[in-house]
């Protein structure tokens, strides 16, 4: 699995065909970590687009997939479909996902009938090779959460701006790394904003994206960063930013520290509540 994954929701919303021949490029390009989840998730066509492409290209790519609904039942038939629009009879990891949100509550999605249980039981028939979470906010969910499930990877927002409210990174990271689950980064631009699909509308402004991207893979124990990229250009940028990669210094750190700050309290809790 590259560093590099490629969150597929932006071109899930291009039509048809020109989404198919993005994905096709960020494949030859070598992003063959694609992330992706259905319409409901917000990811649009994504899940369709990326079917007919994974129909002739199955061996080339780790995909992930997301399941968001708390009852196991109702889950475990969304990722059938989730599977059936991929054309994929297995995925490498299926998350469940925002565990940080009012409908995915730790009494709900941990009960015998909830979506973890769940997903062991397609663990164990196939369906999946890993399981794992994601979510924006409340932290403390995901320190939870290696309390009460074996899960295999973890996704959270992680940034130059992020930290100063959310802070997986020192929250739940740490724990999360000592036993072994694999953390990945999403949200290094911020998100998008308004109606804005991709990175062109992200919160963060041009000029910190590079120095965001590089302080996510520099965090320890990460795995790789999932990034929303919706054309070429956003690609190629992106793809010259992780190959010249190099940690962001302590110094750099410093310097940076009150402009991320004064982001942080004007985005307020923008995915969220932090507690």
């Amino acid at each position: 699995m590259p560093i590099l994954g490629l969150g597929t929701a932006p071109a899930g919303h291009r039509p048809e065909a020109e989404a198919v021949a993005f994905y096709h490029r960020c494949l030859d390009a070598g992003v063959t970590h694609l992330d992706t989840g259905p319409a409901s998730g917000g990811y649009g066509n994504a899940q369709a687009y990326l079917g007919q492409v994974l129909a002739e290209r199955r061996g080339e790519a780790f995909v992930a997939t997301r399941c968001n609904e708390p009852d196991g039942e109702t889950a475990l038939r969304q990722l059938r479909d989730n599977l059936t629009a991929l054309r994929i009879e297995q995925a490498d990891v299926v998350y469940v996902q925002s565990i940080g949100g009012e409908r995915m509550a730790p009494e709900r999605i941990f009960a015998k009938d909830g979506v973890c249980a769940a997903l062991d039981e397609a663990r164990r028939d196939g369906l999946t090779r890993f399981v794992g979470v994601t979510g924006h906010h409340r932290p403390w969910r995901f320190v939870q959460a290696m309390e009460a499930w074996d899960f295999d990877a973890m996704m959270n927002p992680v940034s130059l701006v992020a930290r100063h409210t959310y802070d997986f990174e020192g929250q739940a990271w740490p724990a999360a790394a000592a036993k072994g689950i694999a953390l990945l980064g999403m949200k290094v631009f911020g998100g998008v904003k308004d109606s804005a699909r991709s990175a062109k509308g992200a919160h963060l402004p041009d000029a910190l994206k590079e120095a965001s991207l590089r302080y996510a893979l520099g965090l320890p124990g990460c795995s790789g960063i999932v990034i929303g990229m919706i054309d070429d250009e956003e690609l190629h940028q992106t793809l010259d930013w992780v190959r010249a990669w190099t940690p962001v210094t302590a110094a750099e750190l410093v310097a940076l520290e009150a402009p991320t700050r004064e982001l942080a309290a004007e985005w307020g809790e923008i995915y969220g509540p932090p507690r």
